[in-house]
């Protein structure tokens, strides 16, 4: 049976950390908050949707970023984003180019990196 579309990515974030997930998900990235179901929210983190992107942000004790492993998200406006992740310090540095796209490396909060696209 073949994947008809990804549902989710899941990143992990350290506990009672929502306001900074928030802040960057919400305030620099453009993500709304979606609800989440009543027996989910109490494990805390946050569930976020753009477009057609969702991203579940999971608590978890011990947390370490995920420093490879990363979801790539397809933006409008690359060069404004990038601008507004620079400006903040969350900016990796530039990585080896990827035919038909512009693309920028950014860290969440917690050190999660995140790919971010635009189609040439």
């Amino acid at each position: 049976m073949p994947i008809t579309a990804l549902h989710h990515v899941q990143l992990a974030m350290p506990p009672g950390r929502e306001d900074d997930a928030r802040a960057f998900y919400v305030g620099v990235l453009g993500f709304e908050e979606v609800p989440k179901p009543a027996n989910l929210a109490r494990r805390g983190g946050l569930w976020l949707r753009s477009g057609s992107a969702d991203v579940h942000l999971g608590t978890e004790e011990g947390f370490r970023p995920a420093r490879k492993a990363h979801p790539a998200l397809l933006v409008d406006d690359l060069r404004a984003l990038a601008d507004r992740c620079r400006e903040l310090g969350c900016l990796f540095p530039a990585d080896e180019p990827l035919a038909g796209y512009e693309r920028v490396y950014v860290a969440d909060p917690f050190g999660n990196r995140i790919e971010l696209l635009q189609a040439l």
